[in-house]
């Protein structure tokens, strides 16, 4: 996501390489390359040109130091005030009531339904909270099978009337329901139009009334661009709403609306939606974003993704295993599980600081580990527990099972034994020590 803004800013940058100190004219024509720049990223004349007034404003009369470059500074400069302008700080979602409501709205095709079946599934396995969604979409075709199906796909309850045609009647007996059930947050997925239109506003104003919402959140589409903008800002003054989601941020978006929205409507950005899988949810950190827009990648959100995944337990086994160079393909198989489990590969590695510029045009798939995977579970169990069995008979066998050839088999065994020396000289020095900080972090 916003590769094209990233390198259009790094070029903006450039222009000031080489220049000993920061002048108006030095300034100017950086920031008209970075104005460019967000004008084609669909960020709004009005508030691209705010921006680089007020990055202007403070860039003018700095002193440069000796051990930073006029560059160097300007892009500090630029990385504050985009955090800013997308809101400064994350904002908690409001989960106070009994049940917390969370109405949900949008127009059809911002991925309304997906997200909320998300957003029920990320309250429960990462809040401990116990969601019940509410099926209110009762125009589009299949909308209370979709909410059903992904329900039912991470196991969470959907309440649903397939007889009433009253989303008003439906919101206030699913809010009876949650509270006779014992459910802690009650997710109300309302009906979206290709359009807005007067009809559906009062619907949902009605909804909002009936069952009064601690948190209203507007999702849309960020790959629509400012079009995305001027969408939230009609919701936004019918219903006043608390929050905004943006969905298919790891499409072809240009990123104008993340950029625009919250100077448009003053209401914070509260989540991304990342994917298709019902884990690919991110709350939404401006001051990280701008490290990604700015290429500087997103080593915090890394981290964190990686103590989700992380078990102490297994953690301990693991290390005892490598300090007696016991580690095998089932161990390996287990740990390619473990990254998978942490996202997109493409996304992972772009938060690594300096690699997004380097994968930039490279397509990594999301079935990366196919290949591997097949390559192994083409083993015997014998052979997983036992690398040294793998002599030239078993390997030909493995390459016809796995449907790969004999020379991508030797690439993996030398692979694994690479990383088995690796691990093993890492358990028994200082990955000791970084395995502390990852519990201790993880406690905190």
């Amino acid at each position: 996501m916003f590769e094209s803004l990233s390198d259009r800013l790094d070029r903006a940058f450039k222009l000031l390489k080489g220049h000993g100190y920061i002048t108006e004219i030095n300034v100017a024509e950086t920031l008209k390359d970075v104005r460019k720049a967000l004008l084609d990223a669909d960020v709004s004349y009005k508030v691209a040109k705010e921006f680089t007034d007020q990055v202007k404003t403070k860039a003018l009369g700095q002193n440069v130091l000796t051990s930073v470059s006029p560059g160097q500074l300007m892009v500090k400069i630029v990385h504050d005030e985009l955090a800013n302008l997308m809101g400064g700080e994350k904002v908690e979602l409001n989960l106070k009531g009994t049940p917390a409501v969370i109405l949900m709205a949008g127009l059809q095709g911002s991925g309304k339904t997906t997200f909320s079946a998300k957003l029920a599934h990320y309250l429960h396995t990462k809040k401990g909270k116990s969601p019940l969604l509410v099926a209110c979409d009762v125009y589009r075709p299949a909308a209370i099978d979709q909410l059903k199906v992904l329900g039912e796909q991470i196991g969470i309850e959907v309440f649903s009337d397939i007889e009433s045609k009253d989303p008003v009647k439906i919101a206030k007996n699913a809010l009876a329901h949650a509270r006779d059930r014992g459910f802690n947050v009650l997710i109300v997925d309302t009906a979206g139009r290709l359009a807005i239109d007067e009809q559906m506003m009062n619907e949902i104003s009605a909804i909002k009334q009936a069952v009064n919402p601690h948190e209203t959140l507007f999702v849309v589409d960020s790959m629509t661009g400012q079009d995305a903008v001027n969408t939230a800002k009609a919701f936004n003054d019918k219903l006043d709403y608390e929050g905004v989601i943006l969905t298919k941020l790891d499409g072809d978006t240009r990123g104008g609306a993340a950029l625009t929205i919250r100077s448009v409507v003053n209401k914070p950005i509260k989540f991304v939606g990342i994917g298709e899988k019902m884990d690919a949810i991110d709350i939404f950190y401006p001051e990280r974003m701008a490290d990604r827009i700015l290429g500087m990648g997103d080593i915090v959100s890394l981290v964190e993704r990686a103590q989700e995944q992380f078990d102490e337990e297994e953690a301990r086994k693991l290390q005892k295993k490598l300090a007696k160079d016991q580690f095998n393909f089932n161990d390996f198989l287990d740990q390619i599980k473990q990254i998978k489990k942490m996202g997109n590969v493409k996304d992972l590695m772009g938060m690594i600081p300096g690699m997004g510029k380097a994968l930039k045009d490279v397509d990594i798939d999301d079935n990366a580990f196919k290949g591997i995977e097949a390559i192994i579970h083409s083993m015997t169990p014998a052979e997983r527990e036992n690398p040294i069995l793998l002599n030239g008979s078993r390997r030909k066998r493995i390459a016809m099972g796995s449907g790969t050839d004999i020379q991508e088999v030797n690439r993996l065994i030398k692979q694994f034994e690479d990383t088995r020396k690796m691990m093993k000289m890492i358990s028994t020095g200082g990955g000791r020590q970084m395995a502390q900080q990852m519990k201790n972090a993880k406690r905190r």
